[in-house]
C-alpha cells in the first residue's frame, strides 16, 4: 500500500507531554487531514499507543506510520520533523493480521476481542493456574501448572512473549508462539511454535479453586474464564510502514544478535 509524495496525513498523538509538542509542531507544518479523506495516518507515541492506533483504525484499512515519542518504540520510527512526506513515500510496509480472543467466563458470558501483539491467561489468585491446552480440536497437553500462558503473533514476539523467554518469530513467518510463564509441570515445557492457521485452546482446571483471567493486548480482560479460544484473524490486515532498512525484520534480526 504505497503512499504517494503529496500526502493527506492524519496525526494522532498519545497524551504524554513530548507527543503532544510533536502533534503541535507537525499539524502546524503539514496541516492536519480528516480522517475520512486520509491517505496515511502518522501516530506520534509509544508501542503502547501504537497498538491503540491500529485497534481504533482497523476499520479504516489506512496505513500508520510511527514515530517514536514514548519510552519503547520497537513498533516506531525515529522521531524527526524534518521531510516527512519523503520518508511516507519511501516507507516499507509490514502487514499484520491480529488474533482473535474467545473467552468464556464461569457464569457463561462469552467475550469477544482482537490482539495485534498477544492474548495471554494469568492466574487471579495465589495458586498456580492448571491448563489444558488443545490444538485444532486435538488435545495436546492434558495439565500445565504455571503462572500463566499466551500466544503470540511475530509483531508480539519481542513483547510480552520474549520476556517470558518465548521465540522471536520473523515477520511473514505464518507461525504463532505458544509460551508458557514460570511453568511448573511439565518442568522442562519450552512452549510451542504453531503454524498461523492453528486454533488453540485453553481449557481452565478447577477455575474456582485456581481462578484465571484472560487479556487480549493489555486492553480487553476477562476474569474467572472456563475457557479460551485464540486463533489467527486473516481477514483483518493492519499496515505498517517503516523506514528503509529500519523494517520489522530488521528488528528483529537486531534483537536476536544485541
Amino acid at each position: 500500500m504505497a503512499v504517494r509524495a503529496a500526502q493527506r496525513i492524519r496525526f494522532t498523538a498519545s497524551r504524554a507531554p513530548a507527543a503532544m509538542a510533536a502533534l503541535e509542531r507537525l499539524t502546524a507544518r503539514y496541516g492536519q487531514s480528516d480522517l475520512r479523506r486520509a491517505e496515511v495516518i502518522v501516530a506520534l507515541g509509544g508501542d503502547g499507543f501504537m497498538l491503540q492506533t491500529l485497534h481504533a483504525n482497523a476499520a479504516h484499512v489506512l496505513p500508520v506510520y510511527g514515530m517514536n515519542c514514548g519510552t519503547i518504540g520497537f513498533l516506531m520510527n525515529a522521531y524527526s520533523d524534518e521531510s516527512l512526506s519523503e520518508r511516507l513515500a519511501e516507507a516499507e510496509e509490514a502487514v499484520l493480521n491480529p488474533l482473535s480472543m474467545r473467552a468464556e467466563n464461569t457464569r457463561g458470558k462469552v467475550t469477544e476481542a482482537l490482539a495485534i501483539n498477544e492474548v495471554s491467561l494469568l492466574r487471579q489468585g495465589p495458586q498456580a493456574a492448571k491448563l489444558k491446552i488443545s490444538i485444532d480440536g486435538r488435545e495436546r497437553l492434558e495439565e500445565l501448572v504455571c503462572d500463566g500462558a499466551l500466544v503470540s503473533t511475530p509483531a508480539g514476539s519481542t513483547a510480552y512473549n520474549y520476556s517470558a523467554h518465548g521465540p522471536i518469530l520473523p515477520i511473514g513467518s505464518d507461525v504463532l508462539a505458544l509460551t508458557a510463564m514460570a511453568a511448573f509441570r511439565p518442568r522442562r515445557w519450552r512452549g510451542a511454535v504453531l503454524p498461523k492457521a492453528a486454533v488453540v485452546r485453553f481449557d481452565v482446571i478447577e477455575p474456582e479453586r485456581r481462578p484465571v483471567m484472560a487479556d487480549a493486548d493489555s486492553r480487553s480482560s476477562v476474569r474467572d474464564v472456563a475457557w479460551v479460544a485464540v486463533r489467527s484473524e486473516p481477514d483483518i490486515r493492519h499496515h505498517l510502514l517503516f523506514d528503509p532498512g529500519h523494517g520489522l525484520e530488521e528488528r528483529l534480526l537486531t534483537e536476536q544478535f544485541a
